[in-house]
Protein backbone atom coordinates (compact mmCIF):
# COMPACT_ATOMS: atom_id res chain seq x y z
CA UNK A 1 0.00 0.00 0.00
CA UNK A 2 1.33 3.32 -1.39
CA UNK A 3 1.38 6.08 1.43
CA UNK A 4 0.56 9.35 -0.11
CA UNK A 5 0.74 12.61 1.71
CA UNK A 6 -2.80 14.74 1.79
CA UNK A 7 -2.80 18.20 -0.39
CA UNK A 8 -1.46 20.64 1.00
CA UNK A 9 -4.01 23.70 0.84
CA UNK A 10 -2.70 26.75 -1.95
CA UNK A 11 -1.93 29.90 -1.27
CA UNK A 12 -3.69 32.83 -2.63
CA UNK A 13 -2.15 34.10 -5.44
CA UNK A 14 -1.51 37.43 -3.87
CA UNK A 15 0.35 36.04 -1.37
CA UNK A 16 2.69 34.19 -3.58
CA UNK A 17 2.94 37.36 -5.64
CA UNK A 18 3.90 38.82 -2.40
CA UNK A 19 6.80 35.76 -1.92
CA UNK A 20 8.01 36.00 -5.66
CA UNK A 21 8.52 40.07 -5.51
CA UNK A 22 10.00 40.13 -2.11
CA UNK A 23 12.63 37.34 -3.47
CA UNK A 24 13.80 39.58 -6.51
CA UNK A 25 13.99 42.39 -4.28
CA UNK A 26 15.35 41.24 -2.03
CA UNK A 27 17.62 37.69 -3.25
CA UNK A 28 18.41 39.30 -6.17
CA UNK A 29 16.56 36.53 -8.33
CA UNK A 30 15.76 36.80 -11.47
CA UNK A 31 11.38 37.08 -12.25
CA UNK A 32 11.94 34.00 -14.15
CA UNK A 33 13.34 31.96 -11.57
CA UNK A 34 11.65 33.46 -8.40
CA UNK A 35 8.13 32.62 -10.67
CA UNK A 36 8.51 29.38 -9.87
CA UNK A 37 6.93 29.64 -6.65
CA UNK A 38 3.63 29.82 -8.81
CA UNK A 39 3.83 26.41 -9.96
CA UNK A 40 2.50 25.09 -6.73
CA UNK A 41 -1.12 27.16 -8.12
CA UNK A 42 -3.99 26.08 -9.83
CA UNK A 43 -3.47 27.44 -13.32
CA UNK A 44 -6.13 30.30 -12.82
CA UNK A 45 -4.29 31.74 -9.91
CA UNK A 46 -0.51 31.27 -11.25
CA UNK A 47 -1.33 33.37 -14.00
CA UNK A 48 -3.06 35.52 -11.98
CA UNK A 49 0.01 35.68 -9.85
CA UNK A 50 2.24 36.03 -12.82
CA UNK A 51 0.29 38.88 -13.95
CA UNK A 52 0.24 40.77 -10.34
CA UNK A 53 4.42 39.64 -10.02
CA UNK A 54 5.16 41.35 -13.77
CA UNK A 55 2.64 44.34 -13.52
CA UNK A 56 4.22 45.44 -9.90
CA UNK A 57 7.53 44.85 -10.60
CA UNK A 58 7.31 46.84 -14.02
CA UNK A 59 5.73 49.87 -12.52
CA UNK A 60 7.87 49.12 -9.17
CA UNK A 61 9.60 52.75 -9.02
CA UNK A 62 6.26 54.27 -9.78
CA UNK A 63 4.28 52.84 -7.16
CA UNK A 64 6.60 52.72 -4.55
CA UNK A 65 7.16 56.78 -5.72
CA UNK A 66 3.23 57.02 -4.46
CA UNK A 67 3.34 55.01 -1.61
CA UNK A 68 6.13 57.51 -0.21
CA UNK A 69 4.23 60.12 -0.52
CA UNK A 70 1.44 58.25 1.18
CA UNK A 71 3.26 56.66 4.20
CA UNK A 72 4.78 59.62 7.04
CA UNK A 73 7.98 57.32 6.62
CA UNK A 74 8.90 54.09 4.38
CA UNK A 75 8.64 50.53 5.95
CA UNK A 76 11.40 48.76 7.10
CA UNK A 77 13.80 46.77 5.46
CA UNK A 78 12.53 44.06 7.78
CA UNK A 79 9.10 44.70 6.64
CA UNK A 80 9.73 44.42 2.55
CA UNK A 81 6.71 41.74 2.43
CA UNK A 82 4.49 44.43 3.85
CA UNK A 83 5.87 47.43 1.23
CA UNK A 84 5.36 44.64 -1.34
CA UNK A 85 1.47 44.32 -0.65
CA UNK A 86 0.66 48.02 -0.71
CA UNK A 87 2.39 48.48 -4.34
CA UNK A 88 0.32 44.83 -5.07
CA UNK A 89 -2.91 47.12 -4.05
CA UNK A 90 -1.75 49.78 -5.94
CA UNK A 91 -1.15 48.12 -8.77
CA UNK A 92 -4.13 46.57 -8.81
CA UNK A 93 -6.53 49.32 -8.50
CA UNK A 94 -4.38 52.20 -11.30
CA UNK A 95 -3.86 48.90 -13.92
CA UNK A 96 -5.81 46.24 -13.21
CA UNK A 97 -9.87 46.57 -13.96
CA UNK A 98 -9.88 45.86 -9.86
CA UNK A 99 -13.04 47.30 -8.21
CA UNK A 100 -10.95 49.82 -5.89
CA UNK A 101 -12.76 48.27 -3.02
CA UNK A 102 -11.93 44.79 -3.79
CA UNK A 103 -8.37 46.13 -4.38
CA UNK A 104 -8.28 47.47 -0.92
CA UNK A 105 -9.82 44.60 0.92
CA UNK A 106 -8.12 41.89 -0.72
CA UNK A 107 -4.54 43.78 0.08
CA UNK A 108 -5.85 44.03 3.53
CA UNK A 109 -7.12 40.28 4.05
CA UNK A 110 -3.49 39.17 2.78
CA UNK A 111 -1.99 40.86 5.56
CA UNK A 112 -4.12 39.51 8.16
CA UNK A 113 -3.35 35.96 7.07
CA UNK A 114 0.22 37.08 8.06
CA UNK A 115 2.03 37.38 11.42
CA UNK A 116 2.46 41.07 10.54
CA UNK A 117 -1.52 42.02 11.42
CA UNK A 118 -0.50 45.24 12.81
CA UNK A 119 0.22 46.63 9.26
CA UNK A 120 -3.56 46.06 7.91
CA UNK A 121 -5.00 49.20 9.26
CA UNK A 122 -2.12 50.82 8.00
CA UNK A 123 -2.68 49.42 4.88
CA UNK A 124 -6.28 49.82 4.91
CA UNK A 125 -5.35 53.64 5.60
CA UNK A 126 -2.86 54.33 3.12
CA UNK A 127 -4.90 52.77 -0.05
CA UNK A 128 -8.11 54.42 0.50
CA UNK A 129 -5.93 57.78 1.15
CA UNK A 130 -4.58 57.31 -2.25
CA UNK A 131 -8.25 56.65 -3.84
CA UNK A 132 -9.14 59.88 -2.48
CA UNK A 133 -6.14 61.88 -3.32
CA UNK A 134 -5.52 60.09 -7.09
CA UNK A 135 -5.23 62.75 -9.47
CA UNK A 136 -2.78 65.30 -6.92
CA UNK A 137 -0.51 62.27 -6.18
CA UNK A 138 0.19 60.89 -9.77
CA UNK A 139 0.57 64.32 -10.92
CA UNK A 140 3.42 64.97 -7.92
CA UNK A 141 5.38 61.72 -9.10
CA UNK A 142 4.92 61.90 -12.80
CA UNK A 143 6.77 65.66 -12.81
CA UNK A 144 9.81 63.05 -12.95
CA UNK A 145 10.52 61.35 -16.13
CA UNK A 146 12.26 58.48 -14.67
CA UNK A 147 9.06 58.00 -12.17
CA UNK A 148 6.41 58.82 -14.54
CA UNK A 149 7.39 55.62 -16.87
CA UNK A 150 9.02 53.79 -13.77
CA UNK A 151 12.87 53.34 -15.21
CA UNK A 152 15.70 54.06 -13.06
CA UNK A 153 17.58 57.62 -12.82
CA UNK A 154 20.74 56.25 -14.33
CA UNK A 155 19.10 54.79 -17.17
CA UNK A 156 17.28 57.57 -18.19
CA UNK A 157 19.91 59.68 -18.24
CA UNK A 158 22.48 57.10 -20.01
CA UNK A 159 19.70 56.81 -22.34
CA UNK A 160 19.25 60.53 -23.02
CA UNK A 161 23.10 60.77 -23.71
CA UNK A 162 22.58 58.09 -26.33
CA UNK A 163 20.03 58.47 -27.69
CA UNK A 164 18.42 62.54 -27.41
CA UNK A 165 16.11 63.83 -24.27
CA UNK A 166 13.19 64.20 -27.60
CA UNK A 167 13.40 60.21 -27.64
CA UNK A 168 13.89 58.75 -24.74
CA UNK A 169 9.95 58.88 -23.49
CA UNK A 170 9.08 56.59 -26.37
CA UNK A 171 11.95 54.11 -25.48
CA UNK A 172 10.47 54.53 -21.65
CA UNK A 173 6.89 53.61 -23.21
CA UNK A 174 7.97 50.81 -25.19
CA UNK A 175 9.97 49.27 -22.59
CA UNK A 176 6.60 49.47 -20.29
CA UNK A 177 4.30 47.74 -23.29
CA UNK A 178 3.51 44.03 -23.32
CA UNK A 179 5.45 41.96 -26.03
CA UNK A 180 4.64 39.67 -28.51
CA UNK A 181 4.93 36.70 -28.80
CA UNK A 182 6.73 35.73 -32.00
CA UNK A 183 7.36 32.40 -33.61
CA UNK A 184 10.12 31.06 -36.00
CA UNK A 185 9.40 28.31 -38.29
CA UNK A 186 11.49 25.28 -39.37
CA UNK A 187 12.50 24.84 -42.28
CA UNK A 188 13.39 21.53 -42.25
CA UNK A 189 9.36 20.92 -41.03
CA UNK A 190 7.49 23.09 -43.36
CA UNK A 191 7.30 26.91 -44.46
CA UNK A 192 5.89 29.84 -42.69
CA UNK A 193 2.57 29.60 -44.98
CA UNK A 194 1.93 26.07 -44.14
CA UNK A 195 1.89 26.83 -40.28
CA UNK A 196 0.01 29.87 -40.46
CA UNK A 197 -2.67 27.85 -41.88
CA UNK A 198 -2.30 25.52 -39.38
CA UNK A 199 -2.38 27.79 -36.70
CA UNK A 200 -5.88 29.45 -38.17
CA UNK A 201 -7.50 26.07 -38.32
CA UNK A 202 -6.66 25.89 -34.50
CA UNK A 203 -8.29 29.27 -34.29
CA UNK A 204 -5.13 31.30 -33.29
CA UNK A 205 -4.52 34.51 -35.84
CA UNK A 206 -0.41 35.30 -36.82
CA UNK A 207 1.14 38.10 -39.24
CA UNK A 208 4.19 37.62 -41.20
CA UNK A 209 7.66 39.14 -39.93
CA UNK A 210 8.58 40.75 -42.62
CA UNK A 211 12.05 40.84 -42.41
CA UNK A 212 12.46 37.37 -43.12
CA UNK A 213 10.81 33.98 -44.25
CA UNK A 214 9.98 32.07 -41.35
CA UNK A 215 8.89 34.38 -38.54
CA UNK A 216 5.38 35.35 -37.55
CA UNK A 217 3.88 37.14 -34.96
CA UNK A 218 0.88 36.20 -32.85
CA UNK A 219 -1.92 38.54 -32.50
CA UNK A 220 -2.30 36.89 -28.45
CA UNK A 221 0.37 34.64 -26.96
CA UNK A 222 -0.64 31.23 -26.43
CA UNK A 223 0.77 28.64 -24.19
CA UNK A 224 3.51 26.54 -26.63
CA UNK A 225 1.24 23.19 -25.70
CA UNK A 226 -1.34 25.15 -28.00
CA UNK A 227 1.20 25.31 -31.11
CA UNK A 228 0.58 22.48 -33.33
CA UNK A 229 3.67 20.03 -33.67
CA UNK A 230 5.71 22.15 -31.06
CA UNK A 231 7.12 19.64 -29.52
CA UNK A 232 8.07 17.93 -33.12
CA UNK A 233 10.14 20.72 -33.81
CA UNK A 234 7.73 22.62 -36.09
CA UNK A 235 8.36 26.10 -34.37
CA UNK A 236 10.38 27.98 -31.81
CA UNK A 237 9.34 30.95 -29.76
CA UNK A 238 12.31 33.63 -31.00
CA UNK A 239 11.50 37.43 -31.01
CA UNK A 240 11.82 38.80 -34.59
CA UNK A 241 14.87 40.94 -33.91
CA UNK A 242 16.96 37.53 -32.59
CA UNK A 243 15.31 35.68 -35.96
CA UNK A 244 18.04 38.66 -38.06
CA UNK A 245 21.08 36.66 -36.83
CA UNK A 246 21.46 33.93 -38.86
CA UNK A 247 20.27 35.80 -42.31
CA UNK A 248 23.43 38.43 -41.35
CA UNK A 249 25.82 35.77 -40.96
CA UNK A 250 25.58 34.89 -44.61
CA UNK A 251 25.73 31.16 -44.35
CA UNK A 252 27.47 28.87 -47.51
CA UNK A 253 27.99 25.01 -47.70
CA UNK A 254 30.83 23.59 -45.83
CA UNK A 255 31.77 25.94 -43.57
CA UNK A 256 32.53 25.79 -40.12
CA UNK A 257 30.37 28.25 -37.62
CA UNK A 258 31.07 29.33 -34.10
CA UNK A 259 28.49 30.20 -31.96
CA UNK A 260 29.90 31.86 -28.56
CA UNK A 261 27.68 32.88 -25.49
CA UNK A 262 25.34 29.67 -27.25
CA UNK A 263 22.50 29.50 -24.34
CA UNK A 264 19.64 29.19 -24.70
CA UNK A 265 20.08 27.89 -28.22
CA UNK A 266 17.35 29.99 -30.16
CA UNK A 267 20.15 31.39 -32.51
CA UNK A 268 22.26 28.04 -32.85
CA UNK A 269 19.13 26.33 -33.89
CA UNK A 270 17.63 29.19 -36.38
CA UNK A 271 21.58 28.75 -38.02
CA UNK A 272 21.40 25.35 -38.57
CA UNK A 273 17.89 25.59 -40.13
CA UNK A 274 18.16 28.06 -42.26
CA UNK A 275 22.05 26.66 -43.15
CA UNK A 276 22.89 23.99 -45.99
CA UNK A 277 23.33 20.34 -44.84
CA UNK A 278 27.23 20.77 -45.35
CA UNK A 279 27.99 22.74 -42.40
CA UNK A 280 29.63 22.01 -39.19
CA UNK A 281 28.75 24.22 -36.06
CA UNK A 282 30.18 24.73 -32.71
CA UNK A 283 28.46 25.77 -30.03
CA UNK A 284 29.81 27.19 -26.70
CA UNK A 285 28.83 28.55 -23.56
CA UNK A 286 30.23 29.21 -19.89
CA UNK A 287 27.37 28.02 -18.04
CA UNK A 288 26.59 24.05 -18.25
CA UNK A 289 23.09 24.50 -16.76
CA UNK A 290 21.65 27.05 -19.62
CA UNK A 291 23.99 24.86 -21.83
CA UNK A 292 21.12 22.21 -21.24
CA UNK A 293 19.05 24.18 -22.73
CA UNK A 294 20.66 24.18 -25.70
CA UNK A 295 20.65 20.66 -25.67
CA UNK A 296 17.33 19.91 -25.27
CA UNK A 297 16.15 22.76 -27.93
CA UNK A 298 18.50 21.14 -30.66
CA UNK A 299 17.08 17.90 -29.48
CA UNK A 300 13.44 18.45 -29.88
CA UNK A 301 14.46 20.72 -33.43
CA UNK A 302 16.41 17.33 -34.32
CA UNK A 303 19.64 19.68 -35.17
CA UNK A 304 23.10 18.82 -34.82
CA UNK A 305 25.52 20.48 -33.23
CA UNK A 306 28.69 20.22 -31.07
CA UNK A 307 28.13 21.69 -27.92
CA UNK A 308 30.57 22.76 -25.13
CA UNK A 309 30.76 24.09 -21.85
CA UNK A 310 33.87 26.05 -21.42
CA UNK A 311 35.62 29.68 -21.34
CA UNK A 312 35.01 32.05 -24.37
CA UNK A 313 37.68 34.11 -22.73
CA UNK A 314 40.45 30.71 -22.89
CA UNK A 315 40.06 29.23 -26.35
CA UNK A 316 43.35 28.00 -25.71
CA UNK A 317 41.71 25.59 -23.42
CA UNK A 318 39.36 23.83 -26.29
CA UNK A 319 40.17 25.57 -29.46
CA UNK A 320 41.48 22.78 -32.03
CA UNK A 321 43.46 25.28 -34.64
CA UNK A 322 41.09 24.94 -36.96
CA UNK A 323 39.73 28.18 -37.95
CA UNK A 324 36.09 28.95 -38.51
CA UNK A 325 34.54 31.10 -41.55
CA UNK A 326 31.39 32.11 -39.47
CA UNK A 327 31.59 33.25 -35.66
CA UNK A 328 28.31 34.90 -34.14
CA UNK A 329 29.40 35.99 -30.44
CA UNK A 330 25.82 37.13 -28.94
CA UNK A 331 27.96 38.65 -26.01
CA UNK A 332 26.45 39.35 -22.55
CA UNK A 333 25.00 42.58 -21.98
CA UNK A 334 23.15 44.53 -19.91
CA UNK A 335 19.92 43.14 -21.61
CA UNK A 336 18.62 47.17 -21.82
CA UNK A 337 16.51 46.22 -25.25
CA UNK A 338 14.51 43.57 -23.81
CA UNK A 339 13.23 45.42 -20.30
CA UNK A 340 9.64 44.77 -21.86
CA UNK A 341 9.67 41.43 -21.21
CA UNK A 342 12.26 40.86 -18.17
CA UNK A 343 10.60 44.24 -16.27
CA UNK A 344 13.21 42.96 -13.48
CA UNK A 345 16.40 44.28 -15.14
CA UNK A 346 15.13 47.64 -14.08
CA UNK A 347 15.09 46.69 -10.33
CA UNK A 348 18.47 44.31 -10.82
CA UNK A 349 20.84 46.13 -13.38
CA UNK A 350 22.88 48.43 -11.67
CA UNK A 351 24.86 51.86 -13.50
CA UNK A 352 27.90 50.28 -12.07
CA UNK A 353 27.70 46.67 -14.02
CA UNK A 354 28.08 48.74 -17.22
CA UNK A 355 31.46 49.07 -17.63
CA UNK A 356 31.92 45.56 -16.00
CA UNK A 357 30.42 44.17 -18.81
CA UNK A 358 31.81 46.51 -21.67
CA UNK A 359 35.50 45.13 -20.55
CA UNK A 360 33.65 41.43 -20.63
CA UNK A 361 32.44 42.26 -24.10
CA UNK A 362 36.32 43.96 -25.18
CA UNK A 363 37.74 40.71 -23.93
CA UNK A 364 35.39 38.07 -26.06
CA UNK A 365 36.00 40.22 -28.99
CA UNK A 366 39.47 39.87 -28.48
CA UNK A 367 39.91 36.17 -27.06
CA UNK A 368 37.50 35.03 -30.28
CA UNK A 369 38.94 37.05 -33.24
CA UNK A 370 42.13 35.21 -33.87
CA UNK A 371 39.69 31.91 -34.18
CA UNK A 372 38.35 33.65 -37.34
CA UNK A 373 39.90 32.88 -40.61
CA UNK A 374 40.75 35.71 -43.28
CA UNK A 375 38.11 37.04 -45.43
CA UNK A 376 35.70 35.17 -42.49
CA UNK A 377 32.91 37.31 -40.76
CA UNK A 378 32.32 37.85 -36.96
CA UNK A 379 28.93 38.75 -36.03
CA UNK A 380 28.79 40.60 -32.72
CA UNK A 381 24.76 40.85 -31.52
CA UNK A 382 24.13 42.22 -28.09
CA UNK A 383 20.36 42.86 -26.80
CA UNK A 384 21.39 46.30 -25.04
CA UNK A 385 20.47 49.68 -26.20
CA UNK A 386 23.26 51.67 -25.07
CA UNK A 387 26.11 52.97 -27.00
CA UNK A 388 28.97 51.68 -25.11
CA UNK A 389 28.01 48.05 -25.43
CA UNK A 390 27.19 48.08 -29.21
CA UNK A 391 28.67 51.14 -31.57
CA UNK A 392 31.43 52.45 -29.20
CA UNK A 393 32.49 48.84 -28.22
CA UNK A 394 33.02 47.58 -32.05
CA UNK A 395 34.36 51.59 -32.79
CA UNK A 396 37.01 50.31 -29.95
CA UNK A 397 37.45 47.05 -30.93
CA UNK A 398 38.10 48.40 -34.44
CA UNK A 399 40.63 51.08 -32.99
CA UNK A 400 42.92 48.13 -32.15
CA UNK A 401 42.57 45.75 -35.00
CA UNK A 402 43.77 47.14 -38.11
CA UNK A 403 42.78 43.70 -39.80
CA UNK A 404 38.96 44.06 -39.12
CA UNK A 405 36.85 45.74 -41.57
CA UNK A 406 32.98 47.07 -40.74
CA UNK A 407 30.34 45.46 -42.90
CA UNK A 408 27.85 47.62 -44.36
CA UNK A 409 24.13 46.57 -43.28
CA UNK A 410 21.55 46.98 -45.95
CA UNK A 411 18.46 47.01 -43.65
CA UNK A 412 14.90 47.96 -43.58
CA UNK A 413 14.83 47.61 -40.05
CA UNK A 414 16.64 49.66 -37.04
CA UNK A 415 18.72 52.83 -37.56
CA UNK A 416 22.65 52.98 -38.89
CA UNK A 417 24.70 53.52 -36.34
CA UNK A 418 28.69 54.68 -36.58
CA UNK A 419 29.37 51.01 -36.83
CA UNK A 420 26.99 48.55 -37.03
CA UNK A 421 22.86 48.47 -36.82
CA UNK A 422 20.24 49.12 -33.75
CA UNK A 423 16.99 48.42 -33.23
CA UNK A 424 15.20 50.17 -30.00
CA UNK A 425 12.39 48.52 -28.43
CA UNK A 426 9.32 48.54 -30.12
CA UNK A 427 10.39 49.84 -33.65
CA UNK A 428 8.47 46.74 -36.10
CA UNK A 429 7.11 45.21 -32.76
CA UNK A 430 10.86 43.96 -32.29
CA UNK A 431 12.85 43.68 -29.08
CA UNK A 432 15.95 46.35 -28.86
CA UNK A 433 18.86 44.70 -30.44
CA UNK A 434 22.35 45.42 -32.35
CA UNK A 435 24.38 43.93 -34.60
CA UNK A 436 27.45 44.55 -36.38
CA UNK A 437 29.43 42.47 -39.16
CA UNK A 438 32.91 42.33 -39.28
CA UNK A 439 35.17 40.99 -41.47
CA UNK A 440 38.70 40.04 -41.33
CA UNK A 441 41.31 41.17 -43.93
Amino acid sequence: MTNTKPAQPLASARQTAVSVICSVIQQGKSLTDALNLCDSLDPRDAAFCRELCYGTIRWHDRLNAILNLLLKKPFKAKDTDITVLGLLGLYQIIYLSTPDHAAVSETVNTCSKGKKRWAKNVLNGVLRRFLRERDALEKIVDAQLNQQFSHPSWLVNQLEKDWGAERVADILHANNQYPPMSLRTNQHVGSRDAYMKQLKQTGINASANPFNTVGLTLDSPVNVDKLPNFWQGAVSVQDNAAQLAATLLDINDGQRILDVCAAPGGKTAHILESSPDGISLVAIDIDERRNLRVIENLERLKLNAEVLTVDGLEPDEWFDGKQFQRILLDAPCSATGVIRRHPDIKLLRKSSDIAALVELQNKLLHAIWPLLEKKGVLLYATCSILSAENSQQIADFMRQHTDAKIMSIDADWGQSCEYGQQILPGENNMDGFYYACLTKV
